[in-house]
This record gives C-alpha cells, structure tokens and sequence, in this order.
C-alpha cells in the first residue's frame, strides 16, 4: 500500500480533492485550536458508548470499516466550504466513472438507497410527473423479476418505489415473467444459489430489452469486481461504500449506463419532490467516498491479503499454546465478504468452556473484543487495526488458559 505522504501527494493532483487539501492548509491556522479542543475529548466515553476491537468484520450495525485517514481528511477539508451540491456530485461522479470504466456513477446513501434509486430511475425515466408522482403512479403496478433463490431483506429498497417483485426459477420462467409492466430485473450477486447465471441473466435482459441491477453491496475483494459486473453487461450496479472500500459508511456506490445514472439522479437530493429526497448525500461524503475509491484502487492488494493472513497466524499462534486448541485460516469463498479468518476449536472436556462463553469473555473483557460465536470460535481480521491482533491473540489466550 502507498505510504501515506506518496497518497497525499497523489490527492493534491487530482482536481476536487488537491483543491479541497490545498484549502485545508491555508485555514489550518484559523480552526487549530478547536480542533485540538475537539481531538481532546472521548465523545464515545462522554456518552457511554461502548467502543470495541471488530474481529467480527465489516457489518453495519457494528460500524461498518473504519474510514483510512486520508479519508478523514479529506472530509473535514470539504466540511470547510460552501458547494453546489449538484455540481459537486457531477464532478465527483465523473472521477468515479473514470476511475471505474463505466458510462456515470454517484454516491447515494448506501447500497440500499442505490437499490430504490436505480429501480425508480427504470419506472420514471426523466418524466418529471412519474418522478413527482412515484411510488403511486397510475395504471398496473411496475414489476422486478428476480429469482426465488435469490429474495432478501433488502429487496425492500425496491419495493420502497412500489414496484412488485415477480419471482422466478430457471431461464424459462424469466423469459415468461417479461411483459409490458416489467422496469427491470434484479440480480442479488451474493446469493449461495443461482438458477440463471449472470450471463444469462444480461443476456435475457439485453435481448428482451428490460435494464439489469446486480447488487454487489458486499462484493470486494477482489478489487476486480469493482470492473466485472459493468463489463458483463449489467446497466446498474451497487456496492456499499463504507465496507472493504473503506469510504464513509452511510455512502454508497450507484454507476453503469448513463441515462439510467441521470434518471437516478432526478429521483435524488437535493431534488425536492422525489423519493430519494429523505436519501441525502452531502459534499462531504461524496469526497470521502471518491478518495477512499481511489485509495482503494491504489493499494497494493496482495500485501494486504498477506497482511491478513498473518493475524491469523499470530491469534492461533497463542491460542495453540492451550492444550488441545487448533486453529485454521478458513478463506470465505465469496462474493460476499470474501476474507482470510481464523477458526478456532478445542477439546472442552480439557478446556472446560464454549466458545460462545469466551466470545462474551472478550465482548465484557477490557478492551472489549467483538468476535463472532457458535460451535466454533471464529475471528475476522479484515477490520483489525495495527496491533490488535496481537490484544487479540493474548485475551483468547487468557480465557482458554482460565478454563484449563
């Protein structure tokens, strides 16, 4: 991964962001002392939020990942001017088509605003009466195939436009399900299941003319899924910004055709009278999510997936040195959450205690640990900060050895 002042360096070229760091350092002087004042406190203490060391990985209610300083920064530089809040999404969706390949992105309020976003963009058009009028528009309800394997929770972004989800298994009941009220075709790409394979699901969309939606929320690594989806066909695609890209958690990424990006848009803040008025985006999360965009693509991934494959070395390392304790690097297979982690197992007729009673152990211990429990004991180094590992490996240790 570049050293940070290599990345500064990179960041002061690019034109958005170089100019937001340039005006960073004039008006350094003016809001240091606040600033200081600010860094000075432990809001989370003050508030009696309990933070915690994340081996359970990059879920939202846990935070999601931590924003890469450079991110930070380039955050607090935009929070310290006035924008346009369309001009700044024009250009940095620009950038962020360029960086990906595609014909137009934007940032949204996460995946799941991307999802209602992108189905109401295939419902209205640029109609400005559709888009006033959307979720109640007259005539027979709007549907979305998808396949029955693969509905889930957040299939409820798409029914937020009132459009109708028509499942379906197999090419053959696709092609049947298509008829004059069908806007689109939903593909959930981490689904364990697939009765129509991407290829056959753009190729069916393409040919029948009907726009395709993959939702990739949670789908890198690999970095080259960021490119894959768009250049099979896909019109739509959407990853979530603030997992393993690192960007601003409630930020997301919507991006593929361009007229469909446009429609999108029209739907979205700051747009008054649309559905995606509630899903507001501001200047600083779209330059967080761009710059965490380009970090991401810049670092050097394989050094990373080593890096991770060595917390879990140091973890079993220790754990081992109990009686019976084995560990094993188990790589999820994907798409989703695709990571190295450890699993830890034990003879508990010798170390007396399960493993979900160490993982409340660590989750009351000091620093608190959030791991995730069951018949095994499983930890997700993808979120461990530098040395954390090592915290980790020395409470699993001290908890296991208490149950000898």
């Amino acid at each position: 991964m570049p050293n940070r002042r290599k990345i500064l360096q990179i960041l002061a070229g690019l034109p958005v962001a170089g100019s937001l760091l340039r005006g960073n350092r004039v008006h350094a002087a003016e809001v240091a002392p606040a600033s200081r004042a600010a860094a000075g406190r432990d809001i989370f203490k003050e508030l009696g939020v309990q933070t915690f060391i994340n081996g359970s990985g990059t879920l939202t209610m846990l935070s999601g990942s931590l924003m890469l300083p450079e991110v930070v920064s380039a955050m607090n530089a935009a929070a310290k001017h006035f924008a346009n809040i369309g001009q700044v999404q024009d250009k940095v969706g620009e950038r962020i088509a360029q960086l990906l390949k595609c014909e137009a992105a934007m940032v949204t309020s996460g995946a799941a605003a991307a999802m209602t976003l992108g189905t109401a963009a295939t419902i209205t058009g640029k109609d400005p009466a559709k888009i006033r009028l959307l979720p109640n528009l007259a005539g027979p309800q709007r549907e979305v195939i998808i396949q029955a394997s693969h509905r889930f929770v957040y299939d409820h972004a798409i029914r937020n436009t009132g459009a109708k989800l028509v499942e379906v298994e197999g090419k053959q009941q696709m092609e049947d399900a298509i008829n004059e009220n069908t806007v689109m075709m939903l593909f959930y790409n981490a689904a364990s299941r697939h009765s129509v394979s991407r290829e056959e699901f753009v190729e069916i969309g393409q040919r029948r003319k009907i726009p395709t939606f993959n939702d990739a929320a949670a789908d890198v690594p690999p970095v080259e899924n960021l490119f894959n989806y768009t250049a099979m066909g896909f019109d739509l695609v959407t990853f979530s910004g603030g997992k393993a890209i690192r960007g601003p958690q409630s930020a997301g990424l919507l991006f593929g055709r361009k007229d469909l990006i446009e429609a999108a848009r029209l739907n979205h803040s700051p747009n008054g009278d649309a559905i995606g008025r509630s899903m507001k985006v501001n200047k600083e999360e779209m330059i967080g999510m761009m710059v965490a965009l380009e970090l991401y693509l810049a670092k050097d991934h394989k050094r990373e997936w080593e890096e991770w494959i060595q917390r879990t070395r140091i973890i079993a390392a220790a754990a081992e040195t109990v009686p019976t304790v084995k560990g094993e690097t188990v790589i999820n297979p994907g798409p989703a959450n695709h990571f190295p982690g450890l699993r830890l197992i034990w003879d508990q007729a010798r170390v007396k205690i399960t493993p979900r009673a160490v993982t409340e152990a660590l989750r009351t211990g000091e620093p608190s640990i959030l791991l995730s429990g069951g018949n095994t004991l499983s930890v997700n180094v993808s979120m461990l900060e530098p040395g954390e590992a090592e915290i980790i490996a020395r409470r699993i240790k001290e908890v296991l050895q208490g149950a000898v």
